[in-house]
């Protein structure tokens, strides 16, 4: 067996690890030892978590943002939608991951976006110079969130592979309850929105330097290959010698042209709609539909991200004990799709209390977890079925088709709830107005235009003195004369500025039929979203791998005993029996 897995020659041996040279030389030569496995896919897990962690933080805060630039919410919307464009091209372009290896693209990337985090983000003097910060942020993201799950892929044997890919798309859910979990316990004493952005860059620097010192990658020669289980390592490292990685790496995008890589991406994709805009917009939901606070809305979305990591772990190692990922996805389909129908409904009850919202979310999170984590195992493997050497092509195929989705679906947004664009751009200064000057507004709203026109021409207008009395008598404002008097007197006293007044009568009618048609705006998004879980479901069936535990054990087992053969063929051994 030692003649077997003695040490390859040519490109798969390197010399990663080996000096300085090793923090750009990242190609092991080996299989690793299961420890050091593990820090490496723990790496790259951290890597993940950071980089969703730098891309989401701006949701957070996107309140003091908007009002900050005076961009407004439909602006801050296509800076999304323009960074995600960018994002998706850039995906497309991390295929080539294949050909250029993965460890160097993250690590390089992690110091970009964490700079990018730290000084441009934060520093940008306007809405442009933000956009493009915004732009370049996303461009790296797209590259390096195609090589972090390719890595993830390398080191994990499919026997395992819906754990490690568990770990992996905890990534932006854990990113996610980052950014909700420092926000919501930090605005308070740091309101000003670029404290978030220091705190996250200056991690995300600390994480880059980790994964400069211990990141590494398999050589060419054993990623092509496809490891079922880690009792495959001695046949892949013997084959490693003959594999030619030039040949392996041709055609990578004709071999992806097929139903059942891009129906999946295609699919996931859509299944995703309702995730999109918790990340980007759960704070603004429900500040505008519930009426929370930046803090109250992050601290809701604790329970989603907590939930949706749990089912994600507890669903990875469950479906690599029952060998199986179809009917974890669809289960979790199911489940996620009574939680959306649920949480539609609620939209129009805003008298709902928080811990029910909250328990919904737990719901919608359970099922997306369960889904998501079986989808990515099976889609790696799908992948690999056309070809192992192609992993990284595979998965950009996924990153440009979901990133695509992402721009449509904000787009859709702008167009489906209009009333929230109205709430962020004028509801804001018109609460302001109104609870800096609450009697007088309410007196104001209270006397007849024409009556409050005399009366603002000619205070003794004694007419107008007494019509403004009897309407605010009958508003309930006042019981006798002499308090609707103070009321009017209070107007002359403590009045509210002009530009004040000039601003609600321009935007006041606006904001209070947007406060009432919000609420059936949204609601038909989610039930767009719900639509869009459906359509994911055909798509199941078309990806590789079986629907019955039993199958797919007997599949492993005569995978085992193939492996079993060639070890032998090649050791000159008889085969076993």
């Amino acid at each position: 067996m030692a003649q077997i897995i003695a040490e390859p020659t040519g490109p798969a041996a390197s010399s990663a690890g080996k000096g300085l040279g090793g923090l750009w030389d990242r190609q092991l030569p080996h299989y690793p030892p299961t420890s050091a496995r593990y820090r490496y896919l723990a790496l790259t897990v951290l890597a993940t978590i950071v980089l969703y962690y730098e891309l989401y933080i701006p949701g957070a805060v996107a309140t003091h943002i908007i009002a900050d630039y005076d961009m407004g919410f439909t602006m801050f919307v296509t800076v999304s939608i323009i960074g995600n464009l960018l994002g998706a091209f850039a995906s497309l372009v991390a295929g080539l991951a294949d050909r250029w290896g993965r460890a160097n693209l993250v690590v390089g990337g992690l110091f970009i976006t964490g700079l990018l985090v730290l000084f441009a983000l934060p520093h940008a003097p306007n809405t442009l110079t933000y956009t493009i910060a915004f732009g370049a942020l996303s461009i790296v993201e797209g590259l390096i969130l195609v090589a972090t799950p390719a890595l993830v892929r390398d080191f994990s044997p499919q026997v395992g592979r819906a754990s490690a890919m568990a770990f992996w798309t905890m990534g932006p859910v854990l990113g996610s309850l980052v950014v909700t979990l420092v926000s919501s316990n930090t605005l308070d004493a740091h309101p000003n929105w670029r404290f978030q952005f220091y705190v996250c860059g200056t991690v995300g620097l600390i994480v880059a330097v980790l994964a400069m010192l211990g990141l590494k990658e398999l050589s060419p020669s054993l990623r092509d290959q496809l490891m079922v289980d880690l009792e495959d390592q001695a046949l892949i490292e013997a084959k490693a010698r003959g594999i030619d990685t030039e040949a392996a790496a041709q055609n990578h995008w004709k071999q992806m042209a097929h139903l059942n890589i891009i129906g999946p991406a295609v699919g996931i994709s859509l299944f995703l709609l309702f995730y999109y805009i918790a990340v980007g917009f759960f704070v603004v939901y429900f500040a505008t539909n519930f009426g929370y606070t930046e803090q109250r809305g992050n601290s809701l979305a604790n329970w989603y991200w907590i939930t949706n990591a749990l089912a994600l772990l507890i669903a990875g190692i469950f479906s690599d004990k029952i060998r199986v990922r179809k009917p974890l996805m669809f289960l979790g389909t199911v489940i996620s799709m009574v939680g959306v129908a649920i949480f539609a409904t609620l939209t129009t009850q805003q008298d709902t209390g928080y811990y029910t919202l909250a328990w919904v979310l737990v719901l919608i999170a359970l099922g997306s977890g369960m889904s998501y984590c079986a989808w990515m195992a099976a889609f790696t493997e799908t992948v690999e079925e056309r070809n192992p050497a192609a992993t990284a092509t595979g998965l950009a195929v996924y990153g440009y088709t979901v990133r695509t989705v992402v721009c449509l679906s904000l787009l859709a947004l702008v167009f489906a709830v209009p009333a929230t664009s109205t709430l962020i751009d004028k509801g804001t200064k018109v609460s302001e107005i109104a609870e800096q000057y609450p009697d007088q507004i309410k007196t104001i709203s209270a006397v007849e235009p024409a009556t409050l026109a005399a009366l603002t021409k000619n205070p003794t207008d004694a007419t107008a003195g007494a019509a403004a009395v009897g309407q605010l008598i009958k508003a309930g404002l006042a019981t006798d004369p002499a308090s609707a008097a103070a009321r009017l007197q209070q107007l002359s006293t403590e009045p509210v500025p002009a530009e004040d007044l000039a601003y609600l009568g321009e935007h006041a009618a606006d904001v209070q039929k947007a406060q009432k048609d919000s609420p059936h705006q949204w609601q038909r998004w989610w039930w767009i979203c719900l639509i869009a879980q459906i359509l994911f479901i055909p798509f199941i069936f078309v990806m590789t791998g079986r629907w019955d535990p039993r199958k797919a054990k007997a599949d492993a087992d005569a995978h085992a005993a193939a492996v079993e053969r060639e070890l032998a063929a090649l050791s000159g051994q008889e085969p076993p029996k």
